[in-house]
């Protein structure tokens, strides 16, 4: 239930709190006083459209919070769950923030969350019924949701047969894939075929093109080396030139003098280094001159072979590496393709398994939709002649479809012979004024338990109606209140006399702004408030003694509905 509501610098509100209760609260006020104001905000708090146009006159922005109080198990939790917004009480904050540049900023329990996030949640705390918006009750589309609603012992095989639909539309949808793309799976798995052979027949390995490139270069500049190492020995070890002998000749000079002097010692160790690394270097310039050797067919291979891995890199990745991951994918994809490349023989008479299971299953919804319609048909019937259309005739229309939807078989749509005489027609085209006002009453107090809903907001949907269908329509409203929270706006001193709670909305002007305020109604300033609604803006002594014989008369009839 909504327990708390802050408007900040919305239309003609600069600053407003507002604590609710439960059960039932009425709205009252002179016409134009900005009742309309209030729903406009929770609106917007359930996720409605917003508009710059709603920010005060003046300001850059308005700010809509209201707190709700969340019963155990209700829908509003497993959303919460889904979209990771944790609620650690049973109190729930949604806030809207419209800015005069027309961006929006919607939060949950302090959360940032998108616009159709907070629709969802707040579709599921917040029902808001105006005399010409009755949302789902007034969408065909949405006839067989309520009809199931209606009876929870059909839940199971409505679960169940939404189970096996889910798994025909599965199947069907795999096999008529296969069915219009067999030409191209079949190119496809020629495809990967051919790839997975060409890549495997490489015999690719990681480091390989690196290797091959480095045993090129040398092939390549064989004689440049060849003639390098041959000059480097000569210099190093030759006969002509013996770098390493003069080298030697004099470190056994200095050695025979490095006693006389710790200067010739450290010359002698230099020279020793530099001895023992020339040697090394020699051996290493000898080894690789032994090593060399021009073989024209060897470089002929890596040449084609670097050609084979350049001509894979083109087609399969710019590496080796990615080359042998592609690889794997594809041998993965084809193995998957080949395994579901059996029989489409044995694949058709899959799908008409399934097709035929979720239709037995269907059929039987259907038969139970047809005895819980007759049930419903009664209900309905029940509560029109509380509000004097005993005359009405309320039908649940079935319209039995060829092909299975999520539903079943069947389209539901109510009908509606409003009086004798008339034609019957759909319930959302034939009423118009009170008689809309009483069918959507009727209706929602029948379905108010079923759905979940923790806020109903009637909005001047009494329009149209007084007299005894004006007691009528108040009674009706209290008794949804037995189950859902609600708030309504209204005009009937009947409606306005049933609530457990008043609240009276007048309009001002300060410092040149006109305001709305909002005030709770008690005691003698209630009397005052509901005498005015009978008699008008001139309140007379019986005017007061009829306000207080209704409200009288409005508390008996609470404890009758209770």
């Amino acid at each position: 239930m909504l327990q708390e509501l802050s408007i900040r610098d919305f239309a003609l509100i600069e600053q407003m709190n507002v604590d609710f209760q439960d059960e039932m609260t009425v709205l009252t006020g002179e016409t134009g006083a900005g009742k309309s104001i209030i729903i406009d905000a929770l609106g917007l708090l359930a996720g409605g459209r917003g508009s710059s146009d709603f920010i005060r006159k003046g300001e850059n922005k308005a700010v809509i919070q209201g707190l709700f109080l969340i019963p155990d198990k209700a829908k509003t939790l497993a959303i919460l769950e889904e979209v990771g917004i944790e609620n650690q009480d049973d109190g729930l904050i949604l806030q809207r923030d419209l800015y005069r540049s027309g961006r929006n900023v919607c939060r949950i329990n302090g959360n940032l969350v998108n616009l159709a996030t907070l629709r969802r949640v707040g579709e599921t705390l917040i029902d808001i019924h105006g005399q010409n918006e009755h949302q789902e009750l007034m969408r065909p589309e949405n006839h067989i949701n309520l009809l199931d609603s209606y009876a929870n012992d059909l839940q199971p095989l409505l679960q169940e047969y939404q189970v096996a639909y889910d798994n025909y539309q599965k199947l069907a949808t795999a096999l008529a894939k296969r069915e219009e793309n067999e030409k191209l799976w079949a190119q496809r798995m020629d495809m990967l075929e051919f790839q997975v052979q060409e890549i495997k027949e490489a015999n690719l390995r990681v480091d390989e093109e690196v290797e091959l490139k480095e045993e090129k270069d040398r092939l390549d500049n064989y004689q440049a080396i060849n003639k390098a190492l041959r000059q480097s020995y000569e210099f190093l070890s030759g006969d002509t030139h013996d770098a390493l002998g003069n080298v030697g000749v004099a470190l056994e000079s200095m050695q025979k003098i490095s006693d006389l002097s710790p200067k010739f010692g450290e010359i002698a160790q230099c020279l020793a280094d530099a001895y023992y690394t020339l040697q090394d270097a020699s051996r290493d310039v000898y080894d690789q001159l032994d090593e060399m050797e021009w073989d024209e067919n060897r470089l002929n291979q890596i040449e084609q072979r670097l050609e084979l891995i350049y001509q894979l890199k083109r087609k399969y990745g710019d590496s080796v590496a990615e080359i042998l991951r592609y690889y794997q994918k594809i041998v993965a994809e084809l193995n998957e393709m080949q395994e579901g490349n059996g029989d489409s023989a044995a694949q058709k008479q899959a799908v008409e398994l399934a097709k035929q299971k979720a239709l037995k299953l269907a059929q039987e919804l259907s038969q139970k939709r047809q005895g819980i319609a007759q049930d419903l048909q009664r209900a309905v019937h029940k509560q029109l002649a509380a509000l004097y259309m005993e005359k009405a005739i309320f039908e649940v229309k079935f319209k039995k479809g060829s092909t299975l939807n999520s539903h079943g078989l069947d389209k539901v749509e109510f009908y509606l012979q409003a009086n004798p005489g008339e034609s019957m027609g759909p319930l959302a085209k034939i009423a118009s004024g009170g008689e809309l006002s009483r069918i959507m009453l009727a209706l929602k107090t029948i379905f108010s338990q079923q759905q979940g809903v923790t806020s109903i907001i009637f909005d001047e949907v009494d329009t149209g109606v007084s007299g005894r269908v004006a007691e009528g329509i108040a009674e009706k409203i209290s008794q949804v209140a037995r189950n859902s929270q609600v708030l309504c706006i209204t005009h009937l001193p009947q409606v306005a006399a049933i609530a457990q709670h008043q609240y009276f909305i007048a309009k001002h002007v300060h410092d040149g702004r006109t305001e709305t305020s909002l005030e709770i109604l008690a005691d003698e300033a209630r009397v005052k408030e509901i005498a005015r609604m009978l008699a008008g803006s001139e309140i007379t002594d019986l005017a007061l003694q009829h306000a207080k014989e209704l409200l009288k008369l409005s508390a008996k009839i609470r404890q009758q509905i209770k």
